[in-house]
């Protein structure tokens, strides 16, 4: 017998249909003798829904309300689930994230998790039950309920299984496992059957919507090794663990397109010490999250100052650039939308050489502009058209020879 922490995504539970095969899954699980907790997110869309909701009553609705109304998507889910099993004969109990002991800090709409106390968890699982837990919310130290983002529901299961001490957690989604591209961009794209925590935070913050970023750093924290798996096969999935030696043996573990990013060109900036420091800093305290930064070599004492975010942080990212501008002295600045972010991820980059060269040769071939470039020990990004995003990415992969 193992101590187990499932978790089933949107699509794995968007309808009553797959509710059941879920719950039929968890059944088979339960019968075999393991201790169960499950985590689910909200059924496919209706998150999108619920915010679409709360713009249409009040487009500056607070981050508090928003996240009362959110969080109710996973409470559907839980007792459904709950629900579910009942009608197999399998004792079960569904718990709110705050009923499972999840204290989080008292940012809204994006908390981190600073404890788990899983008193009543353990409490039911003592008892016999498969214990169902709502993903992507917690309470704050104020009694107030938040969310922890997009994709908050992996964050749940990871922590949960490193709180409890499970034996393993896996991840249900409607992909079998990690892919070395976007198999609905890349049709040749392979599965891939172990990758490290590092080249999986990577990709995860890179653009592959498999995992949360944040899921996969708390993991490597905290050494919870975890498996990608489809929640509509039996077939093995992908297991992110520590690194070990023979991962460098492959080159390269994947290429990925993160879309919907926004370039911005500060232009005449004084070049002086602290007028960075205090443009970043004040995007930071606007809750603007700023990726790539290239600074030009100064010309008459300023300089021209590129970076990129989401272009969902454009808005609000322009008053303080405008401030900032009229603040420092600058001449202007530009923004921009419509952009990519190309990356090849691997720990094997560390023992070879060549893959920047194969990189710009293949998209340069394929007549490719690169507008920025960002490299560290195991990753290279390079800024492109949006529209040219997905010809790059079968290109690359296709010059990496990653699907054969």
């Amino acid at each position: 017998m193992s101590f187990l922490v499932q978790k089933y995504g949107g699509t794995s539970v968007g309808n009553p249909e797959r509710i059941r095969n879920v719950a039929n899954r968890v059944a088979e699980s339960h019968k075999a003798g393991h201790r169960l907790v499950i985590v689910v997110s909200a059924m496919s869309g209706v998150t999108d829904s619920l915010i679409k909701l709360a713009k249409e009553v009040n487009p500056e609705a607070t981050a508090r309300e928003v996240d009362v109304l959110v969080s109710t998507g996973e409470q559907q889910t839980i007792a459904l689930l709950a629900m579910a099993l009942h009608g197999l004969g399998v004792p079960a109990v569904s718990l709110t994230g705050a009923q499972a002991g999840i204290v989080t800090d008292r940012i809204h709409t994006k908390a981190k998790i600073l404890n788990i106390t899983p008193k009543k968890v353990f409490e039911h699982l003592d008892s016999g039950h498969v214990v169902i837990v709502a993903g992507f919310q917690g309470q704050n130290e104020d009694g107030h309920i938040t969310t922890l983002g997009r994709g908050g529901s992996d964050l749940t299961a990871i922590a949960m299984a490193a709180a409890l001490k499970a034996d393993t957690c896996e991840i249900y989604t409607d992909v079998d496992g990690v892919y070395t591209a976007d198999p609905r961009i890349v049709p040749n794209a392979k599965k891939i059957q172990e990758i490290s925590y590092d080249e999986m935070l990577e990709l995860a913050s890179l653009g592959a919507k498999v995992m949360q970023a944040r899921s996969v750093e708390f993991a490597k924290k905290f050494k919870v090794k975890f498996e990608v798996r489809s929640s509509f096969n039996h077939n093995p999935g992908t297991v992110i663990r520590e690194e070990h030696a023979a991962m460098e043996d492959v080159v390269l573990r994947g290429v990925s397109l993160e879309k919907n990013q926004a370039k911005v060109t500060i232009i005449g900036v004084p070049d002086k010490p602290g007028v960075a420091a205090g443009l970043f800093s004040a995007l930071a305290e606007a809750g603007t999250n700023v990726d790539m930064i290239v600074q030009n070599v100064s010309q008459d004492g300023t300089t021209d100052l590129t970076f990129t975010i989401n272009k969902d942080d454009l808005t609000a990212a322009r008053k303080v650039i405008e401030a900032q501008v009229a603040h420092t002295g600058a001449r202007s600045y530009t923004a921009q939308d419509g952009i990519g972010k190309l990356s090849v991820v691997g720990i094997g980059m560390r023992s070879h050489t060549g893959v920047a060269a194969t990189l710009f040769q293949a998209l340069a071939q394929a007549g490719i502009n690169i507008q920025m470039i960002s490299t560290s020990e195991i990753k290279i990004s390079v800024i492109i058209n949006e529209s040219e995003g997905p010809r790059a990415t079968q290109v690359v992969h296709d010059a990496f020879k990653l699907g054969t």
